[in-house]
């Protein structure tokens, strides 16, 4: 059944997420997909509900320009003076950057849902001023990736966590349109993060960034770098958080991301509460028309269990009676291994 065919039915899959009406709630997450305007367009004829383009890295900028001026001739040239090499720095930062707007304006002209634009960043510094171009180039959202890995002997947690709210609120000062954190999970205490974080405006969070997951190959005896795509057996941990955020009203959009892989895993968050489901690895492992079967299933689903919107079941599986023994509790106060 083809997704035209799906809309011909009385099944209502839409949803609101940062403020922006879905027609459903498989969002096709950052990735080198999202980079590439015709993937966008096949992921939208597939009928993906939003898109989030692939991320703009903080570094991204000046490693660009850097590389630029690293010969022999041109490393003197700037030795000598410095504020030259700031100029074309500047000036370098910028032209990579308005090619990064003339993406988001292009993909944004040819595209039919919502286009969410994406920066991975660690530092509140000097590039936030870019995420009002952004906005500019005709972003509808904006998700603020950060990826800040907690291995720092000289930085207390609670210094790590400010970073976070400095990124925000720097981002807020120069953008109206919403903006999303997408979090990892290496915090102490992730809920109260979260907290500050919409106590600081942020309007939506994505769980959980994926970070690398390195691996050794013990014939070569190095570290290898295969491990790209997620299984479905990663699903349980962003399941649990979401449903712990969901149940504690947040406050904010929530969006589950990570194990993702079939409309199954799409059905769980929604029940655990989340506002949408972002997918990547299974469109790369299934091809992009897979998405077309997971959105067909999600609708097959609701059909069986006689729900027509979105809203009939989301968040369904949770009350307050189970949430301490099915989410909140780490280990099992008895498990028989027979």
């Amino acid at each position: 059944m083809s997704f035209q065919e799906l809309n011909a039915t009385n099944m209502n899959l839409s949803t609101n997420y940062l403020g922006l009406q879905l027609k459903n709630p498989i969002v096709v997450s950052s990735s080198r997909m999202t980079g590439d305007l015709e993937s966008i367009k096949k992921c939208i004829d597939a009928g993906a509900g939003a898109i989030v383009l692939k991320s703009l890295f903080e570094e991204q900028l000046r490693i660009k320009t850097q590389s630029t001026m690293d010969g022999s001739r041109a490393s003197e040239m700037y030795f000598w003076f410095p504020e030259a090499k700031n100029l074309v720095m500047e000036q370098g930062i910028k032209a990579n950057m308005e090619q990064y707007l003339s993406f988001v304006y292009k993909v944004k002209e040819n595209s039919s849902v919502p286009i969410i634009a994406s920066i991975n960043c660690q530092t509140p510094n000097e590039w936030p001023h870019f995420a009002a171009a952004i906005q500019e180039a005709g972003a509808d959202a904006l998700e603020l990736n950060i990826a800040i890995f907690p291995f720092n002997n000289s930085m207390a947690s609670c210094e790590l966590e400010e970073v976070y709210i400095q990124i925000l609120n720097q981002v807020k000062k120069h953008v109206s349109i919403p903006v999303s954190i997408k979090l990892g999970h290496y915090f102490t205490n992730l809920c109260a993060l979260a907290h500050r974080l919409v106590e600081n405006k942020a309007d939506g969070l994505v769980l959980f960034n994926r970070y690398f997951r390195p691996d050794i190959d013990i014939d070569s005896m190095k570290v290898v770098e295969d491990n790209y795509f997620s299984s479905s057996e990663e699903l349980p941990e962003s399941l649990r958080w979401i449903a712990l955020m969901a149940e504690n009203n947040l406050g904010c959009d929530l969006a589950a991301s990570s194990g993702i892989h079939s409309y199954v895993g799409v059905v769980k968050q929604l029940l655990a509460g989340a506002d949408v489901t972002q997918i990547c690895s299974t469109l790369y492992l299934n091809g992009i028309d897979y998405l077309t079967e997971i959105i067909h299933g999600l609708e097959s689903w609701m059909m069986s269990h006689n729900f027509e919107t979105i809203k009939d079941f989301k968040g369904k599986s949770l009350n307050k009676q189970t949430m301490d023994a099915s989410f909140e509790r780490v280990h099992f106060m008895n498990r028989n291994f027979d």
